[in-house]
């Protein structure tokens, strides 16, 4: 599958909005389903920091993956890079100013190519499920920052 990208428009300045994006323990505030994370190594969200995360998926509630912090460009870009049995997973979250108190989000997800079953379910699985389920964490992020001004 090609990345797939969702956005959000926030009021708030990239500033305000960094600590959400960029703090991995802070994902589990604007999560919609249940999400925790346990530093491995390194100090927190720094590159090359490492962590465990547990979080939902479609087939497995407490979804395990190893991962590690890969760019942490304050105010701009914070990237990580996850894996489990299926692959590796990247989430970058992008932060663009938009005018004096606004900011656009978006976060891309680069998944591995689908194999097995995972091959025949993923188009009917994105759009239906994962698509509108990130969607809704990114709504929750805007209403947690916006909130918090």
């Amino acid at each position: 599958m090609p990345p797939a990208d969702w956005k959000v428009t926030i009021n708030a300045r990239p500033e305000d909005v960094w600590p959400w994006v960029a703090d991995l323990g802070r994902h589990a505030d604007w999560s919609p389903k249940p999400y925790r994370v346990e530093w491995l190594l390194g100090e927190p969200n720094a590159v090359g920091s490492t962590f465990r995360s547990v979080g939902w998926l479609p087939q497995d509630k407490q979804h395990a993956m190893e991962g590690r912090v890969t760019v942490n460009e304050p105010f701009t870009k914070f990237e990580v890079k996850s894996s489990d049995s299926a692959g590796e997973v990247t989430n970058t979250f992008s932060l663009a100013p938009r005018g004096d108190t606004t900011t656009e989000v978006t976060r891309t997800m680069d998944l591995p190519p689908a194999t097995g079953v995972a091959k025949v379910l993923m188009p009917v699985l994105f759009p239906m499920l994962i698509r509108p389920g990130v969607q809704k964490g990114m709504n929750l992020l805007k209403t947690k920052v916006e909130g918090s001004a």
